[in-house]
């Protein structure tokens, strides 16, 4: 393959931040996160201490930063709702002392329904916190409990119910296709969920992802291609019917309430990472660079936020570039400005336009020349879409 002109990347003028919060009560057995199960006793003041440290350590090494408006603050995990609201405080503020923090910005925090003492929403609010994001998963007690969660169906309503009288965004995370399911029991689920009138609701497809429990000891009586098939299909008519946009592969929301963080990922919009395992992506000096810390709560701690913290930097390289823009821009339904690309990325659209070609013969990306978007088809198979961008398949 013959190396790429390229132009110097323009950073976006807006920031987010994201904070990772790496702790759970127990890790679920789908879950690939880096998450770790708890000490008996969490070290809130030494994470928080980190946390701080590792955002100074970034902003001494690129001032320029604390310049750009943060839109957005996302606290995720693990299990963020273990953390006192004086801890979140704590965050924030050091947070709006070293960044521009925007009035407006959205400000999210996931939480657990079997974690969150209901009391404690008041305070997140309080905090500074204005969306939660809920991991509800299913009102279904059986499955709950085949899912390894740690809450059961009334802690899931009980628990939505009273972030909704605190907050007027809040997302709730709802999965289909679990072992023993079937459409009926899909659509009772989402039913629940509905119930709820949340703004945003995450709608997952529950996946054996590698190095999970699942993965090792697959659950009985999944449900097959045709049958989960059917469930998304028939769920997805019913948000429409609900008045909720499938505005994202697995997002759906009310006028107003899309996820302001995540479309800042999927506009390949940059973000600081935080926290450990936390990821980055930052234009800086006209590349694009991929930076994340270490995993392991232990080790980051011990490395106190500071240089040694970072487990890589890597600016990406052009080749790279296509597939890493286009694996988040086709995850958006509208998709984006097909100009979006050379502004992101320093590459003429040029380089990518055999690709492009082979990708709307084939029927997966719309024909439109001014915007690069998924077709029904190219949504459905959005893995073979992606495919073709990736630098062997480009040779």
């Amino acid at each position: 393959m013959q190396a790429m002109p390229t132009r110097a990347a323009q950073a976006p003028e807006d920031l987010a931040l994201y904070v990772h919060l790496p702790w759970c009560v127990r890790k679920c057995p789908y879950c690939d996160f880096n998450s770790h199960q708890s000490p008996q006793e969490l070290p809130v003041a030494a994470y928080v201490r980190a946390l701080a440290a590792d955002l100074d350590h970034d902003l001494a090494r690129w001032p320029g930063l604390a310049l750009r408006p943060v839109t957005s603050v996302f606290f995720g995990g693990g299990t963020p709702s273990l953390f006192p609201p004086s801890a979140i405080a704590d965050i924030l503020a050091h947070a709006s002392h070293r960044l521009d923090l925007a009035a407006d910005a959205e400000i999210t925090l996931e939480a657990n329904p079997g974690t969150s003492e209901h009391g404690r929403f008041e305070g997140y609010r309080q905090a500074g916190v204005n969306r939660i994001s809920l991991g509800v998963q299913s009102f279904d007690d059986a499955q709950l409990q085949r899912l390894g969660r740690i809450h059961g169906a009334a802690e899931a309503r009980t628990a939505a119910e009273s972030v909704a009288a605190v907050f007027e965004r809040f997302n709730l995370d709802l999965m289909y296709a679990l072992p023993g399911q079937d459409l009926a029991g899909a659509l009772a689920d989402l039913e629940q969920a509905l119930a709820l009138a949340p703004g945003h609701l995450s709608h997952y497809q529950l996946t054996l992802e590698p190095n999970t429990a699942f993965a090792a000891r697959p659950p009985s009586g999944l449900p097959d291609d045709d049958l989960a098939a059917a469930m998304m299909d028939a769920c997805l008519a019913r948000l429409a019917d609900a008045g909720y946009r499938h505005y994202e592969t697995s997002a759906h929301a009310l006028p107003g309430q899309s996820c302001r963080h995540n479309l800042n990922y999927w506009g390949y919009g940059d973000f600081l990472g935080i926290g450990a395992g936390a990821h980055g992506k930052l234009t800086l000096e006209g590349q694009v660079r991929r930076r994340w810390k270490l995993r392991h709560p232990r080790a980051y701690m011990a490395a106190a936020g500071g240089p040694d913290a970072v487990g890589g930097d890597d600016a990406l390289a052009a080749a790279d570039l296509p597939f890493d823009f286009l694996l988040n821009a086709l995850r958006l339904a509208d998709g984006v400005p097909a100009a979006l690309f050379e502004t992101r990325t320093g590459l003429p659209l040029a380089a990518i336009e055999p690709t492009l070609a082979t990708a709307r013969a084939r029927g997966l990306l719309a024909p439109d020349p001014d915007r690069l978007v998924a077709t029904e088809l190219g949504q459905r198979f959005q893995n073979d879409l992606l495919t073709l961008f990736l630098p062997e398949a480009r040779r």
